[in-house]
């Protein structure tokens, strides 16, 4: 069966992807955290070819497959879309370009759900409004029901440095709320009015460029991603019983100013550097201006860099009467709402789908975050499309001479602002949108993405094949150690990894362990925090959180070193690893240490199992009768099948 088949019928089993509120993968293991404990079924579970054995420990229910874990880890976290995870996926080897966008993306994907629904809203207001002032003479914004409810849709936007600090704070690992307060600190009432006011403001004596970082997206990025490090600084040079008071303290008294000095003006000398660009542009052609903002502007939306140009048009309307900035704008604004129809139209992913379709309607109406995050930059090439798209429609009003007598947002409601342009120009705005909304849409269906995993049904199940499978299993239990093994007769052996006292494997207070599905050998309580290469081998494995190694010796034997009992959940912390993935290496090399006084005070077992992973190739495994080992002294004993 593939893991992709495993997958699905490990969720159905426990419930379902919406049961599930935390996932992890250990070494050779599935963990989820279940909303509805009633609904896990071990024996569902249990059945399924490919799972070793099922445990419901600690709170947690834990599906152990092995070796497959990885694969079938990767299979399920796609299905589960935004279930957060105690570890991220390793990095992989991919240019700068992309690292930022995957940043970028990761950072936005889970304010989806909320853009779309302000977008949305602001939408339904926008065709209010102009009903009721059209159609019924009233002016709807006065009244207090338009004001609460234009302050729902613009309150994620308003505070989108506070909404974004957090989901940055996951992605760089840093502390979220003291993320969240400094973007906080960025909306706050009395800052704004400061930093908008008309006196020049200093900080510690030094003046610093004033700017309005309500709804900014860059400064606050960037703020994250320094945080994560200054974070780390304090926390190494703080002792430990300042830290829970000092390392916040610090982060903030540091990261403040450097913000409003250094990252903060960031955005601000982006969107000088546009200003500069859209000038002179427009004095070379404007051809080149309209290709130039239709392709660019929503990429400046992502930035939040758009508002420093959004002046040149305001200037304009106020010298002359006409602006032509937002004309290019709403073939970008369009552009994003063909490619959000064409992710609708191709997409297998009925959650996308659903985005996608609420999207296109909200870009329509020149609300084009939901777009953006939600579908196009998240899939990466339907962003592409859009700004290729954008660039040829904005050329099109560009030569036509297109141009609105009014600052108003691009969309459908606005067309008529347009129209005062004189038949040429106002065809050709016509035909820009068309353009943009049909050309994006046309290149997304033909082209294509990469489509998110779709929303298949669990395959149904072979019963008689499973029960067989779990009747085998009960025959057949899994056997920790040969005791009666002789150590004279074995024709191989291996050091022990760690130094320590020898527990057997079936005393191991991890029942996957102990039941020794995972492969016979041995537990030793260390005395030493390094693990020592047991003889020359190659590191197959050490995973994120470093607390396991896999390594498959010169000699075929398969091994995994586990160190400690669910210390999965640190994350890595106190542990440090000395080689690669792939490495080979020299018996008594060091492969990883750890602070065994530190992950004891944190309540962890150290307890660190050795065993064979692929024992079935072996006749019989003993282990040593000392009740205490050095890395020289032999830990197993193995007969080989011939």
């Amino acid at each position: 069966m593939d893991n992709h088949k495993i997958a699905l019928q490990i969720l159905d089993g426990v419930g379902g992807k919406e049961n599930v509120s935390g996932l992890t993968h250990c070494f050779t293991r599935l963990r989820f955290v279940l909303k509805d404990e009633s609904k896990a079924s071990t024996d569902k579970v249990s059945s399924i070819e490919g799972v070793i054995q099922v445990v419901e420990a600690s709170g947690q229910f834990q599906v152990v497959l092995g070796n497959k874990v990885e694969a079938i880890y990767d299979e399920i976290m796609p299905l589960l879309g935004t279930t957060e995870t105690e570890n991220d996926e390793q990095d992989k080897k991919v240019g700068i370009g992309t690292k930022i966008l995957n940043v970028v993306t990761a950072i936005f994907t889970p304010t989806i759900p909320a853009i779309a629904a302000s977008g949305m809203l602001k939408g339904i207001l926008a065709v209010a409004a102009l009903i009721g002032l059209n159609v019924y003479h009233v002016d709807i914004k006065t009244f207090n029901t338009y004001i609460i409810l234009n302050a729902a849709s613009d309150a994620l936007f308003y505070f989108m440095p506070v909404i974004l600090a957090r989901s940055a704070a996951k992605v760089f690992k840093t502390n979220e709320y003291i993320a969240m307060t400094l973007g906080a600190t960025l909306c706050y009432p009395t800052l704004v009015e400061l930093m908008t006011g008309n006196k020049a403001v200093t900080l510690f004596g030094i003046g610093i460029t004033k700017a309005n970082y309500v709804s900014s997206v860059v400064p606050i990025i960037i703020a994250v991603f320094v945080l994560a490090y200054v974070e780390k600084f304090v926390k190494k040079i703080m002792p430990d019983v300042l830290k829970i008071i000092m390392v916040p303290t610090l982060s903030l008294l540091i990261m403040v100013p450097a913000t409003l000095m250094i990252f903060g003006p960031i955005g601000i000398y982006i969107g000088n550097a546009v200003n500069w660009a859209y000038h002179y542009i427009m004095n070379l052609s404007p051809i080149l201006l309209g290709a130039f903002v239709g392709g660019i502007w929503c990429v400046l939306v992502i930035f939040g860099a758009h508002r420093a140009i959004i002046p040149i048009g305001i200037n304009d309307v106020a010298k002359t009467g006409r602006q032509n900035l937002l004309a290019f704008a709403g073939a970008a604004n369009f552009s994003q709402a063909g490619a959000a129809l064409g992710v609708f139209l191709k997409t297998k992913n009925k959650n996308l789908k659903t985005v996608a379709a609420s999207a296109t309607v909200t870009a329509l109406f020149g609300i084009t975050e939901p777009a953006i995050y939600g579908a196009n930059l998240r899939l990466k090439k339907p962003m592409v499309y859009a700004v290729i798209s954008g660039a040829l429609g904005g050329a099109l009003m560009g030569w036509g001479g297109s141009y609105g007598n009014a600052f108003a947002n691009q969309g459908v409601l606005t067309i008529p602002v347009y129209a005062s342009a004189g038949t040429k120009a106002f065809i050709c705005y016509i035909l820009g949108c068309l353009i943009a909304f049909g050309g994006a849409c046309i290149l997304t269906v033909i082209l294509g993405f990469n489509d998110l995993p779709s929303d298949a049904a669990p395959a149904e199940k072979n019963s008689s094949k499973t029960d067989k499978i779990e009747d085998n299993k009960k025959e057949n239990p899994a056997k920790t150690i040969d005791e009666d093994l002789v150590a004279d007769d074995c024709d191989l052996s291996v050091n022990s990894p760690v130094e320590g006292k020898t527990i057997p494997l079936a005393q191991v207070s991890d029942e996957v362990f102990a039941s020794g599905v995972l492969g016979k050998g041995v537990a030793v309580q260390p005395t030493s925090g390094k693990i020592l290469a047991p003889a020359d081998a190659t590191v197959s494995m050490i995973y994120p959180t470093l607390h396991a190694v896999g390594l498959i010796l010169d000699n075929g034997i398969e091994m995994m070193i586990h160190i400690g009992i669910d210390t999965v959940k640190l994350n890595g912390q106190y542990f440090e690893k000395h080689v690669q993935d792939g490495d080979h290496v020299k018996r008594g090399q060091l492969l990883v240490s750890f602070d065994m006084q530190k992950i004891e005070q944190a309540g962890y077992d150290l307890t660190t199992t050795v065993v064979v992973t692929n024992s079935k190739n072996y006749e019989a495994i003993g282990s040593t009768n000392k009740n205490n080992v050095t890395n020289n002294d032999q830990l197993l004993y193995l007969l080989s099948n011939s």
